[in-house]
């Protein structure tokens, strides 16, 4: 077995060796949520290593969006097109329970690291692969990007003004929503080995992901028209509204946050109209509610009206992501880790996002700089045949 270089308590996934041929986020990303749980993950990158490595970053020496990635793993360097070190892959994965990649279909057969392939000789092994679009249909070879799909499944056109242009989620929803469904996906497989003693294919698409994030959108009736109103916004009361300073959001969709809504913004004569005691009401006099609703707001600033509001009503600021490193919440939460680093001395990221009570997992630590540990891997691995076959 490879060493384990993680301190602190066993995790539900400790004993699992996941090797990570991913690039990107969503399966990078998935992988990391399994280290989270205590798996011991390698991620193995070409020698020009994972392209989000080479992102946009105000970090000189590394990428930001690289170590969000890719906390808790050791990194390995092989180049997979040459035979020997691709010999050493097949020698690491014998001590496997899961592969994760993301090439274009096709590619892993080129590659000699198709699925069956290495279910056959590994029949235990939990195979997954992250496509843009899934393993049949006419797209099923086309690459898949996070705005891609957003803007192919309505995500863009909904989430802009109405009547307006189509607008981007940033922050690659998709991709980490992609990257949910994996750890799931790849937990699920592992658990019914468990029974039957065997692996299997794992698929993830991000057109699944971008769908299934839509699950109350993609409802059609029978007997209905197909092109109907599916804005799930609640008619311009619950959303985000300017305030004296700063912009606040309000959720007002049931009748207590309503009513408390009203007498704290001092429009307690709303609370008790007929023509305004439902959601579906609301939303067809939004015209006149939304204009008085932004005049009282006025009176004081976004994080005023937090502490107005209190429990009342459901509400926040709107603050910048900076602002969540000490947040008390957060803090409280413990969702921010000090993790050292080669380069970078340490840096503060997102780290536990699951709660386990009996097995919390294993302290996080930094991504890897490329082919940080390579030597120590390959060293695990020396003297073994290296015949994938034998």
């Amino acid at each position: 077995m490879f060493p384990q270089d993680r301190r602190g308590d066993a995790g539900p996934l400790s004993g699992v060796r996941v090797l990570d041929l991913s690039a990107y986020i969503a399966g990078p990303y998935g992988c990391t949520l399994l280290a989270d749980q205590g798996a011991d993950v390698i991620k193995v990158e070409p020698p020009g290593g994972d392209n989000l490595r080479n992102y946009p970053s105000t970090l000189e020496a590394e990428s930001r969006a690289f170590l969000g990635v890719n906390r808790s793993k050791r990194g390995v360097v092989l180049d997979l097109k040459r035979e020997d070190e691709r010999a050493v892959l097949y020698r690491m994965l014998r001590e496997a329970d899961v592969l994760v990649h993301n090439f274009r279909p096709g590619v892993p057969e080129r590659l000699g690291i198709g699925y069956e392939t290495l279910s056959a000789l590994h029949p235990r092994l939990v195979y997954c692969a992250v496509t843009g679009y899934g393993e049949t249909g006419p797209m099923k070879d086309k690459a898949g990007y996070d705005q891609v799909l957003q803007t192919m499944t309505g995500m863009c056109a909904m989430q802009g003004k109405r009547g307006g242009p189509p607008e981007l989620i940033y922050g690659s929803v998709v991709d980490y929503y992609a990257a949910a469904l994996l750890a799931a996906g790849v937990a699920s497989a592992l658990y019914e080995r468990e029974r039957s003693g065997q692996g299997q294919y794992v698929g993830v698409s991000l057109l699944r992901a971008a769908l299934t994030m839509q699950s109350a959108r993609m409802i059609w009736a029978r007997g209905e028209g197909h092109d109907i109103s599916r804005d799930m916004r609640s008619g311009g009361v619950t959303g985000i509204h300017p305030t004296r300073e700063g912009y606040l959001y309000l959720s007002a969709n049931t009748p207590r946050f309503w009513r408390a809504l009203c007498e704290k913004t001092g429009l307690a004569e709303l609370a008790d109209d007929p023509r305004l005691d439902t959601v579906r009401k609301r939303a067809s006099h939004a015209d006149e509610i939304v204009p008085r609703l932004r005049q009282a707001l006025q009176a004081h600033t976004a994080l005023e009206w937090e502490q107005i509001f209190g429990d009342e009503v459901p509400c926040a600021a709107a603050r910048q992501v900076e602002d969540m490193f000490d947040h008390p919440q957060v803090l409280a939460e413990g969702l921010i880790a000090e993790l050292p680093h080669p380069v970078l001395g340490s840096y503060r990221g997102v780290a536990w996002p699951i709660r386990f009570g009996r097995t919390p997992g294993p302290e996080p630590f930094a991504a890897p700089t490329l082919g940080q540990h390579t030597g120590e891997v390959l060293a695990a691995t020396a003297g073994d045949d290296p015949d994938p076959a034998a």
